[in-house]
């Protein structure tokens, strides 16, 4: 018996996609990190209960905070991304949070600026909120221990491989780093679209780019690059096709970062057989419904994709790109 539908929903459903694939499906990846986060909050006296707490986001960690804040007692404000749909604006609104919404941009970059700036006014007009930087504050790693530990005591820890979005660095890399203090062998393999930061793509744009999780304009504290063995960077057709795949073939409807991530696992798992693959399924597909999913006789087979596989960044070029990445901090040799 579950105390709170958020202690459910956190759950994800293990899902065996092939032979050495198995996706990890969430409804809302991110309720792992926001419930230990606020519940260490307040357990350190850093927050009050009934405090507000405010945060930017493009989706899954506003449903995953507003989910948190609800059960906790808290109360939440969120300074959504132009691309949160309807549906989801007004989950948060039944919740409780209070939602304002960016106005419509010419690029994910000016989007992501405008709400960090749009959170440091609320701030200093309302010193009572609590930002929860979940972009910055390692804190958000903690949640991530427990689906560790479910991935540990299902999967084993021996030959296996995490593919996932790289997105605020939390989530890929602290279930890693916590399956890494059973098993230091345990391999990361990250996703990013073309034009983020992180991992120096900034110079390309896509235009059709709306994969905001996994990726960046601003740089992220919380991503620590050298959990990371491998990178691939992937374009929005390359993610559509992948998410339409998934669908098609193992009846999975999930979002664009999940569409990336089984394309991307089923190319390294066929070259790594020996290994199992965790492909990280971060949210459902809804709100990718009428940009991707009705759009689905676009998608390419995924047999005819492959990446082109280089040595640095200088080699970098759309619209799939992968790189051993072994480990290394931010600009050591990339």
């Amino acid at each position: 018996m579950r105390e709170h539908i958020a202690d459910a929903l956190k759950t994800p459903q293990l899902i065996r996609l092939g032979a050495n694939v198995v996706l990890a499906r969430f409804e809302t990846l991110k309720i792992y990190s926001a419930l230990a986060a606020v519940r260490a909050l307040l357990e350190r006296g850093a927050v009050e209960p009934g405090q507000v707490l405010v945060d930017s986001s493009s989706g899954i960690y506003a449903t995953s905070l507003a989910l948190a804040c609800h059960r906790y007692g808290m109360r939440c404000h969120i300074v959504a991304s132009t691309t949160v749909d309807v549906a989801v604006r007004a989950q948060l609104e039944i919740l409780g949070a209070t939602v304002e919404q960016m106005p419509p941009s010419s690029s994910l970059r000016l989007d992501q600026e405008a709400r960090v700036r749009r959170v440091r006014e609320l701030l200093a007009e309302r010193p009572d909120m609590y930002w929860m930087r979940q972009y910055h504050d390692d804190i958000h790693y903690l949640g991530y221990q427990e689906f560790a530990d479910l991935v540990a005591a299902e999967l084993g820890t021996d030959e296996l491989t995490v593919v996932g979005g790289v997105g605020s660095g939390a989530s890929t890399g602290g279930v890693t780093e916590y399956l890494r203090r059973e098993n230091p062998e345990v391999r990361l393999v990250g996703l990013q679209p073309f034009g983020s930061v992180t991992f120096g793509s900034e110079t390309f744009s896509d235009p059709e780019a709306i994969i905001a999780g996994i990726g960046s304009s601003i740089p992220f504290g919380n991503v620590r690059h050298e959990l990371y063995d491998a990178v691939h960077w992937l374009d929005f057709r390359h993610a559509m096709a992948g998410a339409v795949a998934l669908l098609r073939d193992h009846a999975v409807f999930a979002g664009l970062s999940t569409g990336a991530a089984y394309l991307v696992a089923r190319w390294v798992a066929a070259r790594s057989p020996g290994r199992t693959h965790l492909v990280i399924g971060a949210d459902t597909g809804h709100r990718y419904a009428e940009r991707v999913f009705v759009r689905h006789r676009e998608a390419p087979g995924l047999s005819e994709l492959k990446p082109r596989e280089i040595g640095s960044l200088e080699e970098l070029e759309m619209p799939w790109s992968a790189m051993e990445w072994r480990r290394r901090p931010y600009g050591a040799g990339g």
